[in-house]
């Protein structure tokens, strides 16, 4: 039994858990509301400026069985697309631009499917409506016609303007763009009724059109995010109509009119013109003459025009103000408005005569005068009879006068003439009025009427001839001449030619010539023509003066001159050759230093007096070069000691003879030759800069004189300071300071086969006295015998006065031997050599201080 009942049980959980199996249930959307962004789109709202593109919504359902869903979206057939939703997810993204004004709602099918159910559902998504439509005008732009007449605060049109919008963004109100013609109209902001402004009028002669600019501005609404606000502007165009209103206008005033001497009766003196004021419509004019005529005037009305009813003559006046009427005719006959004016009518003569130009005989158009230059600036020209006249009356008899011709020569006066006037020409220039510049003078007169519209004139010519005077000086063509001579000319050689000139005419013209000053003297002129001559005795030498300058003089017959400068410039010729300078003839080369001859040229002026040097001959040859430009004589460059030189020549002494020829540069050359006798020896053994100096300033013995003397007068001074100082110490020490004596000995000279410089080895030598009494006193700084002599006691006695100076000799000049000279120097006139008196300072000098060295070094050891 109990297996029975638990096959029972078996069997029907089987049956239970089939047919549970076999039942499935359809997905479904959850509701979540309206203003839910998921569930199945219904009631949902999207504002039109939503971005393409954007995901909107989100389908959200379920599945009982908790089978995997997918989502749908789906449209009536023909109608647009809007939105689009991923299957999976239930995105729903808008794929179409949203227009509010043009679909506010739609439909949507939206479907769930778990694959085997699917539930579609018919919704509805709203298109909520933004700010984003202007306001659109009905009835503008439009043209409306207006008569002037209308009354202010009048309605002349309604503005109609529509917005799509809705909400705020649809609701419109209405203003006037200003600048608004001239402010006179106004609209209704709500209505959009234009009217005519209060206090303001239309008139159609100001202004027949006016343009008003009307904006349409709605009440502005969100779009994108931000408030935004649009509006429309249209132009109304208004005609202003014509109506009659305005009188009479006249144009052209103030009216002026004249009456002449030669009108007549019916002769028409002046036409007044008016037109309506109101010219859309206007009506014809009616002339009248109110006031003023006299009963000689009378006026056309119709065409306005004034005639003369009586001659000029009988007119009792000679002015008139005649008032005239202007009225407007109606449509039937009579007259409306109407406006006045006044025309002045002037009695005058008539301008028929133009000025006339007299003369002593009558009217004439020609007057000359014969005068001399340079009158007196002011004078009269009295010569000229002239009178001007005019027969016209009153301003028609004004006229001017004025002279025409060269620049401010002449005047006239008077300036001004009414009717008749004697003319009168005055000098104001007088320079200007030159028989040189022109012989005559031709000048318009003229008369010219002032204030006359017919401007009548009259003319005559005034020719003046005039007469020379001798009012100019003769003048140089130049300021100054130059001239150029050679020194060589002859006497009465022509040297410049002077020219002057005097533009006066006759014998005022003729020039006579004549030269003055310090120049002078070697020149003439020949008076009529100016030619410049050398004197027949004179002898123009560039080397004692080359420059002249004098005056030259241009007088004319009545004394009137003038002054020029003359430069004489004496031209050089080579006629000097070179001259060579004696002292530099026999000299002494030390070698390495250079020599210098010196040659001078008379002539005034290069290349004449430019100098070239060149070596002839030399014995032996080919030992010296000189420099050609200065003179400079210098050994060859392999010559550098005394042993060179002796191996050129076999003589003892190394004595030249040079033959130096100097050269000028002029045309033709001169020359000179001369021998120079050149002793050759090496430098001297005395070194240092002092040595050097005298050896470089041989040739300047004042100079190194001067330099001995400040020498010997520094070593004196320092020799008596010296010595006192030395005496003031020995005194001190109580020294004692035996005899010395100084003993020269005699120089012994070495013979050589040439001149050299003369050396001292040993020029002095020191020796003690034997008998000289010993120094004791061992309490100075003189040890010397200190010790020796300690046992002899010798009795003191005052210390004796240092030896005097020592004096020395001079050592004997050395004697110069100078072998003969070649045979090409034998033309030479000896002279006297300057190198004796050069070597004998320089010995003496060199003596002099090695006495004053010695001198020091013995004051030192005592």
């Amino acid at each position: 039994m109990k297996n029975l009942n638990s096959i029972a049980s078996s069997l029907l959980l089987f049956f239970t858990e089939f047919c549970l199996a076999q039942t499935d249930y359809a997905p479904y959307f959850f509701d979540n509301g309206p203003n839910s962004n998921t569930g199945n789109l219904a009631m949902f709202s999207l504002s039109e400026d939503t971005s393409v593109g954007k995901k909107i919504y989100i389908l959200n359902g379920t599945d009982p069985e908790g089978q995997p869903i997918r989502y749908g979206l789906a449209f009536e057939p023909g109608s647009k697309e809007y939105f689009r939703v991923d299957p999976k997810s239930g995105e729903v993204t808008l794929i179409e631009e949203l227009d509010r004004e043009v679909q506010d709602e739609i439909e949507v099918l939206v479907s769930i499917t778990d694959g085997r159910n699917k539930v579609t559902e018919k919704v509805h998504v709203f298109v909520m409506d933004v700010n984003d439509e202007k306001p659109q005008f009905q009835n503008m732009p439009a043209i409306v016609d207006v008569a002037e007449s209308t009354k202010p605060g009048s309605s002349i049109y309604k503005v109609e303007a529509v917005d799509r919008d809705t909400g705020s963004g649809g609701s419109l109100t209405y203003f006037i763009q200003s600048p608004d013609a001239n402010g006179k109209f106004g609209i209704d902001r709500h209505s959009g009724v234009l009217r005519i402004k209060q206090g303001q009028i239309l008139d159609f002669e100001r202004s027949t059109t006016h343009f008003v600019t009307v904006v349409a501005k709605d009440g502005g609404g969100n779009y994108k995010g931000k408030h935004q606000v649009l509006s429309a502007s249209a132009t109304l165009t208004i005609n202003v109509i014509d109506t009659q209103d305005t009188p009479p206008v006249f144009v052209g005033t103030p009216y002026f009119g004249y009456v002449y001497e030669v009108s007549s009766p019916g002769s028409e003196i002046f036409t007044v013109f008016a037109k309506d004021g109101d010219v859309g419509n206007p009506n014809p004019v009616h002339y009248s003459i109110d006031s003023g005529a006299d009963g000689v005037f009378t006026i056309n009305k119709t065409s306005g025009c004034l005639v003369l009813r009586a001659y000029p003559a009988n007119l009792r006046k000679e002015m008139f103000h005649i008032k005239v009427k202007a009225s407007e005719v109606g449509p039937d006959g009579t007259l409306m408005d109407f406006a006045t004016t006044t025309v002045t009518i002037r009695v005058v003569d008539l301008n028929n005569h133009p000025p006339t130009f007299y003369g002593e005989k009558g009217p004439q158009n020609m007057f000359e005068l014969t005068m001399y230059e340079h009158p007196p600036e002011g004078e009269i020209l009295r010569g000229l009879k002239i009178s001007v006249n005019d027969s016209d009356q009153g301003a028609n008899a004004k006229f001017n006068l004025r002279l025409v011709g060269p620049g401010r020569v002449l005047r006239v006066v008077p300036q001004t003439v009414l009717n008749e006037a004697q003319v009168t020409i005055l000098v104001e220039d007088s320079s200007a009025i030159d028989y040189e510049k022109s012989q005559f003078l031709s000048f318009k007169l003229l008369a010219v009427e002032i204030d006359t519209p017919e401007r009548f004139s009259a003319t005559a010519d005034v020719v003046i001839h005039l007469l020379d005077t001798n009012d100019n000086a003769p003048k140089f063509s130049s300021e100054y001449y130059i001239a150029r001579i050679p020194e060589n000319s002859p006497g009465g050689s022509n040297v410049v030619t002077v020219t002057a000139t005097d533009p006066d005419s006759g014998l005022w013209g003729e020039v006579k010539y004549s030269i003055y000053g310090d120049g002078s003297a070697l020149f003439l002129i020949q008076s009529q023509s100016g030619i410049i001559y050398t004197q027949p005795w004179a002898s123009l030498d560039a080397e004692v003066k080359s420059k002249y300058n004098f005056y030259v003089k241009a007088e004319d017959m009545e004394g009137k001159y003038s002054l020029a400068e003359v430069f004489v410039t004496i031209l050089d010729l080579n006629d000097h050759p070179p001259e060579f300078n004696n002292n530099f003839l026999e000299t002494t080369m030390v070698i390495g230093a250079p020599i210098k001859i010196e040659a001078i040229d008379d002539d005034a002026e290069e290349p004449n007096n430019v100098i070239e040097y060149s070596i002839m001959k030399t014995e032996p040859d080919n030992i010296f070069d000189i420099n050609a430009d200065t003179g400079e004589i210098m050994l060859k460059p392999y010559i550098k000691s005394m042993d060179i030189v002796q191996n050129i020549t076999n003589q003892k002494e190394c004595t030249w003879s040079v033959v130096i020829q100097a050269r000028d540069r002029g045309s033709p050359s001169f020359s000179t030759t001369t021998v120079v006798k050149i002793d050759i020896t090496e430098e001297t053994q005395l070194n240092g800069p002092f040595a050097s100096f005298l050896l470089h300033g041989r040739d300047h013995p004042i100079r190194i004189l001067g330099m001995i003397a400040c020498v010997i007068c520094s070593m004196l001074v320092a020799t008596i300071v010296i010595s006192t100082i030395t005496f003031v110490r020995n005194k001190k020490s109580n020294k004692i300071l035996p005899n010395r004596r100084i003993i020269r000995r005699r120089q012994k000279l070495r013979q050589f086969g040439f001149k050299g410089p003369v050396t001292h080895k040993k020029d002095f030598e020191v020796k003690e006295e034997p008998d000289q009494v010993e120094n004791i006193n061992c309490n100075n700084n003189v040890n010397t015998h200190c010790h020796a002599h300690h046992h002899h006691v010798i009795p003191m006695r005052p210390p004796d006065l240092p030896p005097p100076p020592p004096s020395f000799h001079r050592p004997s000049e050395r004697q110069w031997a100078c072998p003969p000279a070649s045979s090409s120097a034998g033309l030479l006139k000896p002279k006297r050599p300057i190198k004796t008196k050069d070597n004998h300072v320089n010995t003496a000098l060199v003596s002099e201080l090695k006495m004053r060295f010695e001198q020091r070094r013995l004051v030192s050891q005592y």
